[in-house]
């Protein structure tokens, strides 16, 4: 059994009731997308399986409603990320560009691979299939960042501006 979160309150409740107006009232259930996105950034960058209860509870709609969407965007994490998230573009464009050895580089650089945790919670890498930006590839996405073109050189000086 679930045990209730109530990270749904305050701020993050003001800001998911201002996606909830957006919709006729007997369709909370759109706001799904906009509600997984703010209670996961609430979470550290992460959701859980009593989050994602709360948000369906908070909605109306059963649980596997919000579970269906949560699983099928690659944007929802179900693990801790770094405070940095690196969502690497995994596309046919970026890896005819270079994207698979620059991720390797990458790798290297952090020392993680896709789905880990530097030791210093600094920096996550995932692995996301399309970021539709295929003509800046390669490119990755760090927080709500795109950043396009990438060289090492562009890349490492991009990591070494993050606090």
């Amino acid at each position: 059994m679930s045990t209730k979160t109530n990270i749904i309150q305050g701020d993050v409740k003001k800001r998911i009731d201002t996606w909830i107006a957006n919709y006729p009232a007997d369709q909370r259930q759109s706001a799904t997308m906009p509600a997984l996105r703010i209670v996961q950034e609430a979470n550290g960058g992460s959701l859980t399986n009593e989050l994602m209860d709360e948000i369906a509870e908070y909605l109306g709609v059963a649980p596997i409603a919000v579970y269906e969407v949560a699983t099928f965007y690659g944007n929802y994490n179900h693990k801790p990320v770094g405070r940095h998230s690196i969502n690497w573009c995994n596309s046919i464009s970026c890896y005819l560009r270079g994207g698979e050895e620059l991720r390797v580089k990458l790798q290297d650089k952090l020392g993680v691979k896709p789905g880990e945790i530097t030791a210093d919670g600094k920096f996550s890498i995932k692995k996301v299939e399309c970021l539709g930006a295929c003509g800046g590839a390669p490119m990755c996405q760090i927080g709500k960042q795109y950043h396009e073109h990438l060289t090492e050189e562009k890349l490492f000086k991009i990591l070494d501006e993050l606090e």
